[in-house]
């Protein structure tokens, strides 16, 4: 990580293009209906301007992916890893019948730039947006209609496929430093936040990677693998969590954990943070608990941590 990006995701503003990501929307009387039935979190509670973050699962309580939902009024606008987005189309299409539902192909039609650090807000001339995560608003940025939505670490601003480059000199202009999605991921493991595909995957239940509190909510009405998420929740534990490793040698994302002979793990994304060294994020088994001492791979040696991470 160079020290221009250093500087931009801690005292100023880095840009990384994410149009990469899979993104769909739904229209019609029923989409809020229809959607709550298929995803973890409280869709129906949505007013425009707000959203939330939510899974879809097995019947079996599995993660299929994970979602970004907003009510941006005229329709729901979901964004995903771009390794989700078949398994998400796939539902959506298989289950909407019988619903007042459209479901609308956003991927290519539509850019996603993330502005992080502290100075995103004022890059994006979005001083005025709610705090709160996922909040959006609808504005002109660049010559060209943005949605600008609230994250834990900044903005992102959606725009059609053929402005990104417009609005990206735009903010460029204003101070924007690009930055790659390496840097980027520093920010994302210091709050400990897994990605999907590369720290929780198909095998992962919710509430093992701490997913509880932002994703699920468990007062609305039934979902596609509730019953597994609430017993587990109400009456179990779970075997494994997602933790936090301090690295004191080499890793790389798929290295085994090893505590004594028992494998207890495997290591998700590595960074290495100017504040805390080298760092990653892991799904690690109960008995490894905060503190303990593992064997990364070959015989590195890492500590295992609580979420997120203090300095």
């Amino acid at each position: 990580m160079t020290e221009n990006e250093v500087a931009a995701i801690r005292d100023g503003c880095g840009l990384v293009d994410r149009s990469e990501r899979g993104k769909l929307a739904l229209t019609g009387a029923q989409a809020k209906e229809f959607l709550a039935g298929q995803v973890t979190n409280d869709v129906e509670g949505l007013e425009p301007g707000t959203g939330c973050y939510a899974a879809f699962l097995t019947h079996k309580g599995k993660m299929q992916g994970d979602l970004r939902v907003l009510d941006l009024g005229d329709e729901l606008w979901l964004d995903t890893e771009r390794g989700a987005l078949q398994a998400l189309f796939d539902m959506i299409r298989r289950f909407k019948i019988g619903f007042d539902v459209e479901l609308h192909k956003r991927t290519l039609e539509c850019g996603l730039l993330s502005l992080i650090g502290p100075g995103a807000r004022a890059v994006a001339a979005a001083q005025e947006l709610p705090v709160a995560e996922h909040s959006s608003m609808r504005a002109r940025r660049g010559g060209a209609d943005v949605v600008i939505v609230a994250t834990f670490a900044g903005v992102d601003l959606i725009c059609a496929a053929q402005d990104v480059e417009a609005v990206r000199a735009w903010l460029a202009e204003q101070g924007a430093v690009p930055i790659s999605e390496a840097a980027a991921d520093v920010v994302r493991v210091e709050a400990g936040r897994p990605r999907f595909g590369i720290d929780i995957d198909d095998t992962t239940i919710p509430q093992e990677a701490g997913l509880n509190e932002r994703a699920v909510s468990f007062t609305k009405g039934c979902y596609v693998g509730q019953e597994t998420v609430a017993r587990l929740f109400y009456k179990g534990k779970p075997n494994r969590h997602l933790r936090g490793l301090r690295l004191e040698g080499p890793a790389a994302t798929g290295d085994v954990l090893r505590a004594g002979e028992r494998e207890v793990g495997r290591v998700g994304t590595v960074v290495e943070s100017p504040q805390l060294g080298p760092i990653a994020l892991a799904m690690v088994r109960r008995e490894a608990e905060p503190g303990a001492e593992v064997e990364v791979g070959d015989g590195a040696r890492a500590t295992v941590v609580e979420l997120p991470f203090r300095g």
